[in-house]
């Protein structure tokens, strides 16, 4: 069962999984379904509500997140009731995690760096990590967290790398970045985030432990934008609007989400590059979706809205 089914990560989790033959319940607000998978009207931050529809589950994805500015004080509340689902239910909890724990490093990011974030957001990730990890430990609950760095992809308009650089980009607009664009940075697409949640469920080896989930090359944010304007037959090269900074903190005095932006904008000033060595050592090579292939996928999705 996928808690957050109808949020890009659950929605492509719930579509691996339905590819995959699995029995699948899709938990949201509304209920809603995609072909081949059950729907279920569910609040997942209330625990009784998450017990009910966790009911007879073997493996529970937890990809549901409340709004991006109220993470600290609603996001650990959620987390524990569909922790507590696991436990009712007996289901292995398999959690899709960001790299917001670490805080800035100089180095590629690896499972065995200190979690170390001094903002609110990453805070609050080391937390819900802390708790879930001890939960196994203590035998409350099998669980596996897998992390990503910033998605893209069908249904993935939320992320940094959504609707403001492939809809902008397809409206003819400037991108929005918060950074440099020659900095070299990890993007997952979506249906490969899935797939790697998917073989961490499936896995008794990967139980207890963080794993950081493959993807394609890193690119930087212009190559990226390039790719995508010759995809949408946009013309070439494109140039983004930056919000730095000093921008960022001028903007959040009338925007809630940009003054929240303002913790994570190190991602975005130097290289960014997720290490998933462990994950392929472990479990054999899983081949990320090359961004020449997944970049136009996205494109069609977009103008198919």
């Amino acid at each position: 069962m996928v808690f957050g089914a109808t949020g890009a990560i659950g929605s492509a989790v719930v579509t691996e999984l339905v590819h995959a033959g699995r029995d699948v319940r899709a938990v949201s607000r509304g209920g809603q379904a995609p072909d081949g998978a059950v729907g279920v009207a569910a609040d997942a931050s209330d625990p009784a509500q998450a017990a009910r529809a966790a009911a007879g589950a073997s493996v529970i994805y937890h990809c549901a997140s409340p709004p991006y500015t109220r993470w600290p004080e609603l996001f650990p509340a959620l987390t524990g009731s569909i922790l507590g689902a696991a436990e009712s239910s007996g289901a292995k909890l398999v959690f899709a995690d960001n790299l917001y724990a670490y805080g800035p490093v100089a180095v590629p990011l690896r499972e065995d760096l200190p979690a170390v974030a001094r903002g609110r957001k990453g805070r609050t990730r080391v937390q819900m990590a802390a708790q879930l990890l001890a939960a196994h430990r203590n035998g409350q609950a099998r669980v596996v967290i897998g992390r990503a760095s910033d998605y893209y992809g069908p249904h993935g308009t939320g992320s940094t790398a959504g609707e403001t650089v492939f809809g902008r980009i397809l409206a003819g607009k400037k991108p929005q970045w918060p950074g440099r664009l020659d900095q070299p940075h990890t993007f997952h697409y979506l249906s490969d985030i899935a797939r790697g949640l998917v073989v961490l469920a499936d896995r008794r080896d990967a139980d207890g432990q963080v794993w950081h989930l493959p993807a394609a090359e890193p690119l930087t944010a212009q190559q990226f934008f390039d790719m995508i304007a010759k995809a949408a037959g946009r013309p070439v090269p494109v140039h983004a609007s930056i919000a730095g900074p000093a921008l960022l903190t001028v903007a959040g005095i009338f925007s809630p989400l940009l003054r929240e932006m303002r913790e994570t904008t190190y991602q975005f000033r130097a290289p960014f590059v997720i290490d998933a060595s462990k994950f392929q050592a472990a479990f054999g090579p899983l081949e990320p979706t090359p961004h020449r292939d997944a970049v136009p996928r996205t494109v069609a999705w977009y103008r198919s809205r």
